[in-house]
């Protein structure tokens, strides 16, 4: 009867690319801090609780719109955040302007883009191609089960759900 009142648990997704040396790592460091002590440097602490989902495909246009709005600094173009430096990226007067244009570059080219993609859909955050980025967000998760932040402490984005 009262279920509507339990508290969720935050929903993260990693879209990640296993050929990516920061994916690989961001996504050790999204496991290690749910099955073991976090911060890792106090053996005391409890483990983070969110629920993962390893997303090892890109991300659909409506999803590179919400990661984007996210984003603490906006950006006038999403694919500087989004694109690499790698040599198959398309040069900067060929970057695709659109999120489905986005979308469809990163299913033709994953190397194009910058992986990980970390986002935490519950408190509205996201991290592209940054294990710095993901490292912020566990922090924000351990201030939070540390009683450090309340919930309207947070950026709570408008959104669906909201």
């Amino acid at each position: 009867m009262f279920s509507s009142f339990t508290r969720r648990l935050p929903e993260i997704s990693i879209f990640h690319n296993p050929a990516s040396p920061p994916s690989i790592k961001a996504l050790a460091l999204l496991r290690t801090s749910l099955s073991g002590p976090y911060p890792s440097e106090n053996a005391s602490a409890p483990p983070l609780q969110f629920n993962l989902d390893v997303v090892e495909t890109p991300p659909t246009s409506d999803q590179l719109r919400t990661i984007m709005s996210y984003i603490p600094s906006k950006t006038a173009n999403p694919s500087s955040a989004l694109l690499s430096a790698h040599p198959s990226s398309p040069s900067p007067s060929e970057h695709p302007q659109g999120f489905s244009e986005l979308a469809n570059l990163s299913r033709q080219n994953p190397s194009a883009f910058k992986w990980p993609i970390v986002v935490d859909w519950t408190g509205g955050q996201a991290s592209i191609g940054d294990v710095d980025g993901v490292k912020a967000m566990l922090e924000t998760l351990r201030k939070r089960r540390d009683g450090e932040l309340k919930d309207e402490d947070l950026h709570q984005p408008k959104g669906w759900f909201s």
